[in-house]
């Protein structure tokens, strides 16, 4: 088997790329259910060469990279496009929740791109008088909450009830649901709801 280090001409750097090509390689071999043996195998190269682009010790070539792919069997162009789960972020600063909606009614979101995930979470904040209208919510999937502070009115289906600090909900989202804060103090919650709907 060959080093793909005999290949080199330029290498390629994670900065150069704007991202981590051995975390990428790693990505799309575990989606391709292959293993650092196995594609070294498939692609002439010894394990210890995929192991080594993979942690980013070993920066390959353009001809390296490709010689790897083709174990896959994947384009070079295929793999800098193809759309993987984004590694998965665990912790979040506030300054990191994503603003869904400003106003009246405030929505941040836990998570940037929910596309791969099958939970939504939602820092809520409604201003005295917010309602999120008399054309009622309804989606697929289930949600619930937890009031922080304040109160808020809650309409789903024929049931209507306003809640207070401490007070939660949880509901079957297909059933038509309007919030309202009829009160003059802004309320705040955190809900989920799954799937993502928002």
């Amino acid at each position: 088997m060959s080093n793909v280090d005999e290949y080199s001409t330029d290498n390629l750097t994670n900065a150069e790329l704007g991202f981590d090509l051995g975390t990428r390689l790693r990505s799309v071999r575990e989606q391709y259910g292959l293993s650092q043996r196995e594609l070294a195998r498939r692609a002439g190269v010894t394990n210890g060469t995929i192991s080594l682009i993979e942690q980013n010790k070993n920066s390959p070539s353009v001809a390296s990279l490709k010689k790897v792919l083709d174990g896959i069997p994947l384009s070079l162009s295929e793999f800098f496009t193809l759309d993987l789960p984004s590694q998965d972020q665990i912790f979040f600063k506030a300054h990191e929740l994503l603003a869904l909606a400003k106003g009246a009614i405030s929505l941040r979101q836990v998570g940037r791109n929910l596309r791969h995930r099958k939970l939504q979470i939602l820092h809520e904040r409604y201003a005295p008088g917010a309602d999120t209208g008399t054309l009622m919510l309804q989606h697929d999937g289930e949600e619930g909450g937890i009031v922080l502070r304040g109160r808020i009115e809650i309409v789903v289906g024929g049931q209507n009830r306003v809640l207070e600090a401490g007070d939660a909900y949880y509901f079957d989202s297909r059933q038509p649901h309007r919030f309202r804060n009829v009160h003059d103090q802004e309320c705040e919650l955190i809900s989920v709801c799954t799937p993502p709907s928002f």
